[in-house]
């Protein structure tokens, strides 16, 4: 519901398919970043707790720096392994807690969606989208959907009724949170590349600030370092790109 109908209406508006080798390839990207990636991280969600998810999400800059190395062979440099290491453990000072429980398909999932995420990103970097950024994510968008209906009509089924406040949320969650995020995160990998993956550090660091001006929450004194360790995690992912760029002094 938040993946196939945007999609859908994306392709319409441009009323253009893929074509040549881009069939197979937004195939691939559609089940790497969403396809398979909401499955596996819907899993991981309903039977982890919070802080254990988000940490096994936040090796995805890791991983996407040992896929990258691996299919281009460059070597990840000893900043970005460090920033991706800190940005882990800054991630689990703010979210993990001492009773959390671990659950060995829930912890399969988590790992399987930073897997996947991670090599769509890869991949996303070295296949630069042949038509406007906004049509290839409409393709990768019904292509992921396509699946996620197959597995929802298999498994789950279909509500029986849906509100017009159940029919609002569906459209915030596919325009704004599927539709327009994914365009915003192809667009963060055409211009930094797959450094952008380090920018998903900042989603757990979000919730957790929501929540203390929102909610009235407060952060411990561990979950302040945390927040600290994250920003130059971030900091020093996206440093050590500029820094390796060519004409960078």
């Amino acid at each position: 519901m938040r993946a196939l109908p945007i999609g859908l209406l994306i392709v319409a508006a441009y009323r253009r398919l893929p074509s040549g080798a881009w069939w197979w390839r937004a195939n691939m990207l559609g089940q790497l970043n969403i396809g398979v990636f909401f499955a596996l991280l819907f899993v991981a969600a309903y039977r982890l707790p919070g802080g254990i998810a988000a940490i096994i999400i936040a090796m995805q800059p890791l991983f996407v720096a040992l896929l990258a190395w691996a299919l281009s062979g460059r070597r990840p440099s000893w900043i970005t392994v460090c920033a991706a290491l800190s940005g882990i453990g800054g991630v689990g000072l703010i979210v993990l807690k001492p009773a959390a429980a671990l659950d060995a398909v829930g912890v399969a999932a988590a790992f399987g969606a930073a897997l996947c995420m991670a090599a769509g990103t890869v991949y996303a970097s070295r296949w630069p989208s042949p038509v406007p950024l906004l049509l290839s994510t409409g393709w990768q968008l019904v292509a992921g959907g396509l699946l996620l209906l197959l597995l929802a009509t298999a498994f789950e089924g279909f509500p029986s009724t849906l509100s017009a406040r159940n029919l609002a949320g569906f459209a915030y969650l596919g325009v704004v949170t599927t539709g327009f995020a994914y365009w915003v995160w192809f667009h963060g990998v055409r211009r930094i590349g797959v450094s952008v993956s380090f920018l998903v550090l900042l989603s757990p660091l979000t919730a957790i600030l929501l929540g203390t001006l929102l909610a009235g929450e407060r952060l411990g004194a561990i979950q302040l370092v945390g927040v600290g360790v994250v920003f130059a995690s971030v900091a020093a992912g996206q440093w050590d790109v500029v820094a390796r760029s060519p004409g960078v002094d």
